[in-house]
């Protein structure tokens, strides 16, 4: 095989699988971008510390209007954002769905590549190859072609390139968007820090999807410059060879799919949001709770690695019950816990600290983006588990919350807010049920008078202002049937450990 004139197989396959999978990660990811559209280089996210604010809206510590973090998100146009129009749930979906047969495909490209020595045309092999690139840059800038290397497909400038992306740009990706993952920063709080915390990972992995951005751009400007027929018959049809017609028309008609493919995702999506989240979450929703189920949180930040500043997201119920008992400091309060349990209880704030009281420095990670990091001091939730004995049949604890997202949030939301979480995740170690904060008693709008925390969750799943606890076997009927609130109005994923 001429390797200047041909491509084998396997290269013609993967690279028109890697157009669709990355350009569909790069507008999902967009989607995701655009809940929380600021970019920091340290945890904690204080406001006006950003590196980058994609965002006219500017919110500060200091604002005379109460602010939560929902009122920082952006609804980018569907043409860069998958499915677009402020859809985090289904964004989501699409990008961790994607991601999975990206990183497949990857790597069956890098065992096929290293099997068939095709390696050789990738990876150099001297360093003259550096200067050799730098010339063919220049070349390039003087609008002439530059030489391929001899024996070889590329010019130096493009081994290199090349090089980069399948070695360097690709795996630096997969590494930064596990250093956002909640369930592995509870797992391996270190594995963060090689990127400096999760704020430095999320920025990485946006200036390596910047980086694909350019890739592509500077990539299609190449095969152009090279010319469409012949370039389009080796990506395509593995050779240079092929007819100029027969090229150019398999060509387009493989980056016509891809656009359809783009079209029917973003029309199906939006169209028939819970079907999409239905369908994707086939594979998505396993996968989040296999990783939740193997990533038991063991975080032990230090005092002084607590954030200065805490967002929020949710403003407290508006209803005078709730305003009644916060003026009281909650001594009326009542948390009640039944559902399928041998022993139902009705316990106070006091009578719930008695089962057993405990605090822990952990990293809250909110779905938008955005984390802080904070003591939290309560109730092992498993120390209630274990005191009102669940039926074997029990697969769920539902917490209810006071607040009434119409009256709260509003947005075309309604219903009050409540979430499911697997009894095998509420018995990780380090979930909890808070009653207090950074050593003082829980404040009113992080959860007063008590709140759930799961260490390896996303931050919806950590219900505020809890009223009640039901142990259930089934969560059809509870709700929409979802798993939760943002589950049933927005759409999200039931175990998000990612």
């Amino acid at each position: 095989m001429d390797p200047v004139a041909q491509f084998p197989a396997f290269v013609v396959v993967t690279h028109a699988l890697n157009i669709l999978f990355v350009t569909l990660l790069i507008r999902s990811g967009i989607e995701v971008l655009s809940s929380f559209p600021k970019l920091y280089w340290s945890d904690g996210c204080p406001p006006g510390r950003e590196w980058l604010r994609l965002s006219r809206k500017n919110y500060g510590a200091d604002s005379r209007r109460t602010w939560v973090s929902l009122d920082e998100e952006e609804a980018w146009h569907p043409i860069v954002a998958l499915p677009g129009r402020g859809h985090l749930g289904m964004g989501r979906h699409w990008h961790f769905l994607t991601v999975q047969f990206w990183v497949l495909t990857g790597l069956v490209y890098i065992t096929m590549v290293f099997a068939t020595g095709y390696w050789h045309y990738l990876v150099p092999d001297h360093w003259a190859i550096v200067p050799q690139a730098v010339r063919d840059v220049g070349t390039y800038l003087q609008f002439r072609l530059a030489p391929p290397l001899p024996g070889q497909p590329f010019d130096a400038a493009q081994k290199l390139t090349y090089f980069a992306v399948v070695f360097l740009l690709a795996p630096l990706q997969i590494a930064s968007g596990a250093g956002m993952s909640p369930a592995v920063l509870a797992r391996f709080p270190r594995y963060g820090r090689l990127f400096g915390g999760k704020q430095a990972a999320r920025s990485v992995h946006f200036l390596g999807m910047c980086a694909f951005c350019a890739f592509l751009a500077v990539h299609v400007s190449m095969v152009a410059v090279h010319g469409i027929p012949g370039e389009f018959g080796k990506i395509f049809l593995g050779s240079a060879d092929a007819g100029p017609v027969a090229a150019t028309v398999t060509g387009s008609l493989v980056l016509v799919v891809i656009v359809l493919v783009h079209i029917a995702a973003t029309v199906f999506s939006r169209i028939r949001p819970r079907r999409t989240q239905q369908l994707l979450g086939i594979v998505v929703h396993r996968f989040e709770y296999v990783l939740s189920r193997l990533a038991d949180s063991r975080q032990r930040y230090r005092r002084r690695d607590i954030s200065e500043y805490h967002r929020i997201n949710g403003h407290p119920p508006v209803d005078v019950g709730y305003r009644e008992l916060a003026a009281a400091g909650f001594r009326d309060y009542r948390l009640a816990v039944g559902g399928l349990v041998a022993d139902p209880l009705t316990l106070t704030l006091p009578e719930l600290a008695a089962l057993g009281f405990t605090r822990q420095i952990t990293n809250h990670n909110c779905i938008q983006g955005w984390n802080g990091i904070a003591e939290w001091g309560g109730v092992p939730l498993a120390a209630l588990i274990d005191r009102v004995r669940p039926a074997a049949g029990v697969t769920h604890i539902v917490f209810y919350a006071m607040d009434d997202k119409a009256l709260t949030e509003g947005r075309g939301r309604y219903g009050y807010f409540y979430e499911a979480v697997p009894l095998a995740i509420a018995r990780a170690p380090q979930a909890l049920l808070a009653l207090e904060m950074n050593g003082a008693p829980l404040p009113i709008e992080h959860g007063a008078p008590l709140r759930l925390r799961l260490e390896n969750q996303l931050g919806y799943k950590m219900v505020k202002w809890i009223e009640a606890v039901e142990f259930v076997d089934d969560i059809a009927a509870i709700g929409l049937g979802q798993g939760g609130y943002r589950e049933d109005q927005l759409f999200y994923g039931n175990t998000p450990g990612i």
